[in-house]
């Protein structure tokens, strides 16, 4: 065996390796990071006793209510139910939107003006989501109090700033996605005398269906994660909310703004814990179904 040959060799079994390596560096992170998470989460069940029925499905929040009064109530409905409607409001809204604007990017606009939207997409994904809740703060608050004659925090008002954050991420995975299909398909299309719009919604998008699934459950663990910017708008009141136009809060925002109220190793900062455990779990079941819905469904 030549030394050339060696060196081939002892940089394909390097690289081997290093790439293992990295994989299985990944997978111990993750889990590392869940079982971290649900140990801090299980507490509250566990050490401070906290009923899980109540903890799910009840809305009355005073967890640092003392012993003698009956002890801490921690009930997190509200705020389940406001970060899964705001979320999924937002994949509405902006799903679409992300579409559309994907297929006229690849499939429509002439060469500059794909120059023009691809770097635009780019500079929105770039934008600090702290900006997002300060111009929704600032602009669309004020419009929704004026013109709806409302308060302006509200479900709505956190719906239209996450959709327009999640539409960066939408559109350039379903871009992607439609690059990445075979040209072969376009043309057999179109020999078979089919129209340019009955090739994209017949042929391209069913075929890009799974990258477009992947852009929206990326872009509804954007939504559903997010907590900076829907905190400046939605209005934080711990309750259920009877319209779109009520104020309302979600996990993330509840977990940020206690956060810095509470001890480590109390009952108060362990029910945080424990939120966080439900905000992963949710997402999970989000990534699941979708998948499940995306194998489900037949395009005709």
């Amino acid at each position: 065996m030549t030394a050339t040959r060696r060196k081939q060799l002892y940089r394909e079994y390097l690289g081997h390796y290093l790439t293992f390596a990295c994989a299985a560096l990944l997978i111990v992170i993750t889990v590392a990071i869940v079982v971290f998470i649900a140990l801090q989460g299980l507490a509250t069940f566990f050490a401070n006793h906290i009923n899980p029925w109540q903890f799910l499905f009840s809305t009355k929040w005073q967890p640092d209510r003392p012993l003698s009064e009956g002890g801490p109530l921690v009930g997190t409905l509200a705020f389940t139910v406001g970060s899964i409607a705001v979320s999924l409001l937002a994949v509405l809204i902006g799903g679409p939107l992300s579409i559309v604007a994907a297929v006229f990017m690849v499939e429509i606009a002439p060469r500059w003006g794909r120059r023009v939207l691809q770097p635009a997409v780019e500079i929105l994904a770039g934008i600090p989501s702290v900006v997002y809740g300060w111009i929704g703060l600032s602009l669309l608050v004020p419009f929704l109090r004026r013109e709806l004659h409302t308060l302006g925090f509200s479900l709505l008002a956190g719906c239209l700033v996450l959709a327009v954050m999640i539409i960066p991420t939408v559109v350039s995975l379903t871009a992607d996605s439609l690059r990445s299909l075979s040209r072969d398909l376009k043309e057999a299309a179109y020999a078979l005398g089919s129209t340019r719009w009955q090739t994209i919604s017949r042929v391209l998008l069913p075929a890009a269906r799974p990258g477009i699934m992947t852009a929206i459950v990326l872009g509804l663990a954007r939504a559903f994660g997010e907590a900076l910017a829907v905190q400046m708008v939605i209005g934080n009141t711990r309750s259920l909310p009877t319209s779109i136009l009520s104020p309302m809060t979600t996990l993330t925002s509840a977990i940020t703004i206690d956060m810095g109220c509470t001890i480590p190793g109390t009952a108060w900062n362990n029910v945080l814990w424990s939120m966080s455990l439900l905000l992963l779990l949710i997402t999970f079941g989000f990534i699941i179904l979708i998948r499940l819905v995306g194998k489900g469904r037949v395009y005709r």
